[in-house]
């Protein structure tokens, strides 16, 4: 994958370390390879290891920092602080810190509680498991992924908590000068999506005022921004790339 030549190249994001959790496919995989892409130092967090190898695969040619991948439960919490310590003893530091992982899949008290451990635990968890590196460098971002489509009650009540936990760490880390920012992404056609069928997502799209299907690179452009030094002036921001809900 070549670095598209018609949207913003950001010098800020060169070489910064950026993590990622759910990064080997999706809206995860498009931000792994947009960060890589602009020549940051990508480190993500999944399970799926074949999907994952092939990512890396497919973009070292053009990269100037090969991603490097860890296969992570982010429901085990000491694996997660295992690993987050173990990048930050490899880098020096995380910079950027992007919560993508999510839980979607049939209706079950076991997904009920999957909810709470992928969608929020993991993001709360990370959060504090990485402040010590990043909030004195006063340009360092956490990025928190909500989403504004619809779902299962489990999986709407998580995504308004991880809101909620924005909120709560921009006021926590305001004397820090770090960033907390939280996106909303509305309907996006993801392979997943697709699985699903389209009249689940031409349902999800109604609301919208363009008559098309989000994309991944529609989401991945915002993140990009956010990240980069262009948005140092953003404070606290629940940001929405929802083709204009009305």
């Amino acid at each position: 994958m070549e670095q598209p030549t018609h949207f913003a190249k950001y010098p800020s994001l060169q070489d910064r370390v950026v993590l990622i959790t759910g990064g080997a496919s999706g809206i995860g995989k498009v931000l792994v390879e947009a960060f890589t892409l602009q020549g940051a130092q990508v480190v993500f967090l999944d399970i799926a290891d074949k999907a994952a190898a092939a990512l890396i695969d497919r973009l070292t040619p053009n990269a100037a920092h090969t991603p490097s991948y860890i296969h992570c439960d982010l429901t085990d919490s000491a694996q997660l602080a295992e690993n987050v310590a173990g990048i930050v003893a490899r880098f020096g530091t995380i910079d950027v810190v992007i919560h993508n992982a999510g839980a979607t899949e049939e209706v079950t008290a076991a997904f009920s509680d999957r909810c709470a451990a992928v969608d929020r635990k993991h993001q709360r968890f990370i959060s504090q498991a990485t402040l010590p590196g990043m909030k004195w460098h006063g340009r360092d971002v956490i990025l928190n992924m909500s989403s504004l489509a619809n779902g299962p009650g489990a999986y709407v009540a998580s995504r308004a908590a991880i809101v909620d936990l924005t909120r709560t760490l921009a006021r926590e880390l305001r004397p820090h000068d770090l960033r907390v920012q939280c996106m909303l992404p509305g309907a996006v056609e993801t392979a997943r999506e697709r699985r699903s069928g389209y009249s689940r997502l031409a349902r999800q799209t109604e609301p919208q005022a363009a008559r098309r299907m989000l994309q991944p690179e529609d989401v991945t452009r915002l993140a990009l921004f956010l990240s980069s030094g262009d948005a140092a002036g953003i404070g606290s921001e629940i940001d929405a790339t929802d083709g204009g809900w009305i």
